[in-house]
């Protein structure tokens, strides 16, 4: 099977393209913002590396967040496009999920968190590979709680990671991998498993946009206080 990820919803935009968990080419370049500026051309230089064209594709992998509410929707209308105009199924992958498989277990818990600003994180936890729970936005103490709760060192791995390391020193933790976004490796293993019925690319938000309506149309006047 030949793929294409892409992920644009954290501090990173990537794009790779896989064949039978082989990578042929691969892209990944740190960043904030921007996204929408680089996915095209990282999309370009890859299926270019890897030959074939895009009609050698048979599927497209793409993040579907939490993340940054304009990236993760950068990629999602980038992938859904491209599969749209391929005839071809668009997958939708859990950040979390991407965080999660970047890292080798190695017989221990995996907590894979992201920075929500605010006092929070998003946060999923996993057991011997499988997820124990949804993903969730969860304050500091909450994630250290459920954290403490699996009951043995705990490997935390993504942004959100050194910001509850700092907060709770003492946290069981195995180890902390403060990664920005997840491995491409990571990301096509989970697009090849995955049932496309069953992972559609659909926005995951865990919380309301900073960013709210104006209460009053330009030119509207304003409302008495009263």
């Amino acid at each position: 099977m030949r793929l294409l990820v892409i992920d644009t919803a954290l501090g990173a935009c990537t794009a790779a393209v896989f064949e039978d968990e082989r990578p042929l080419a691969v892209r990944f370049e740190p960043m904030a913002k921007g996204h929408q500026e680089r996915l095209g051309g990282l999309v370009r230089d890859v299926m270019a590396e890897a030959g074939g064209g895009f009609d050698a594709l048979d599927r497209i992998g793409v993040t579907v967040g939490p993340g940054s509410f304009t990236g993760l929707r950068v990629g999602l209308a980038f992938a859904q496009g491209l599969g749209a105009a391929l005839d071809r199924p668009v997958v939708g992958v859990s950040a979390l999920d991407g965080l999660a498989a970047s890292v080798d277990p190695a017989g221990t818990p995996v907590a894979a968190l992201i920075d929500a600003r605010r006092g929070q994180v998003h946060a999923k936890l996993f057991v011997d590979g499988a997820a124990v729970g949804p993903d969730e936005a969860l304050s500091l103490d909450e994630a250290a709680r459920r954290i403490t709760a699996l009951g043995k060192g705990v490997r935390l791995v993504g942004s959100g990671a050194a910001v509850l390391a700092e907060v709770f020193p003492d946290l069981n933790m195995a180890s902390v991998d403060p990664r920005v976004a997840p491995s491409a490796g990571a990301l096509a293993r989970l697009v090849a498993a995955a049932d496309p019925a069953d992972h559609p690319p659909r926005p995951l938000y865990l919380r309301a946009p900073d960013a709210t309506p104006p209460t009053r149309l330009p030119g509207q006047p304003r409302q008495p206080v009263r």
